[in-house]
């Protein structure tokens, strides 16, 4: 039987964990929780899970080939599945999800402040990214430009949670809308990252958009293997609103391509996400 370790929080800190565990959420549309209800969803993050990434006996698989010739996934029950999570160009949307046992292979801490003291997975992303993230963050402050993260790496069984909340207090149309579903957020990849200044000044907030450190980002990303991966005017393809603080590694090469062309992964692999109006 697997241990479950339970960590007394207080009301104020567990708020604000589960507050930067939103990450990619719009603030104004989601309802600030109590800390009972808070503590409660933050406790059933740590409770073991029965999900399962196995088909069900009798389901159909298949192989469906994506706009690029390594983006495949299998289709289990109509449901399109990342055949190969580990690949850093990997698409993860509304309709393609990654394995629910999925596990990055290598999560380790980014050497980057952080607008959070507490020593948790939001701090986690996959090495590669990782270490671009901290050349990143280093040659902005050279410039002036003081960012730090918000969330990072994001567990099914967290991602779960959280969705689950959002629906029990807003109800699953109007949660699809901020929120991804388990197995759907990128933030399970370990190759995404929420940004804000150091002080946490609009942190995962629309103002974010008109900061110096999103103008910095927009310009800069690239060159660092980055994406904003859900950019202005792009919504009915994406599937998310804007979201200037959300990049997303893919490595250099390609970060430049899409963001030199103005393509998003949907359009790179010309598959577009399941918007729900």
């Amino acid at each position: 039987m697997r241990k479950i370790r339970f960590v007394t929080l207080t009301s104020v800190s567990v708020l604000g964990a589960m507050i930067l565990l939103v990450g990619c959420s719009n603030k104004k549309a989601v309802p600030v929780p109590s800390p009972e209800t808070t503590a409660q969803a933050v406790y059933s993050a740590n409770l073991p899970t029965n999900d399962s990434s196995t088909a069900k006996q009798g389901s159909t698989q298949e192989e469906k080939q994506g706009g690029a010739d390594h983006q495949i996934v299998h289709l289990e029950n109509g449901v399109e599945i990342a055949a190969k999570p580990d690949d850093i160009a990997v698409l993860v949307n509304k309709q393609v999800k990654l394995p629910d046992d999925y596990n990055p292979p290598d999560l380790v801490e980014p050497k980057i402040p952080f607008i959070f003291t507490e020593k948790d997975d939001r701090r986690l992303m996959r090495k590669v990214a990782a270490e671009a993230l901290e050349k990143l963050v280093a040659d902005a402050k050279n410039e002036g430009i003081h960012l730090a993260g918000v969330s990072g790496y994001r567990s099914y069984q967290t991602q779960k949670t959280l969705f689950n909340y959002y629906i029990s207090v807003q109800g699953q149309e109007l949660a699809r809308k901020y929120s991804a579903e388990p197995g759907h957020s990128e933030h399970e990849t370990g190759l995404a990252m929420d940004l804000s200044d150091t002080k946490g000044t609009c942190a995962a907030e629309d103002c974010f958009a008109n900061t110096p450190e999103a103008k910095w980002l927009a310009d800069h990303a690239a060159d660092y293997g980055f994406i904003i991966r859900y950019p202005k005017g792009k919504e009915s393809i994406t599937g998310y609103n804007y979201e200037p603080w959300h990049i997303r590694y893919v490595g250099t090469q390609l970060a430049k391509e899409l963001t030199s062309k103005g393509l998003t992964l949907e359009e790179y692999y010309d598959h577009k996400a399941m918007v729900s109006n």
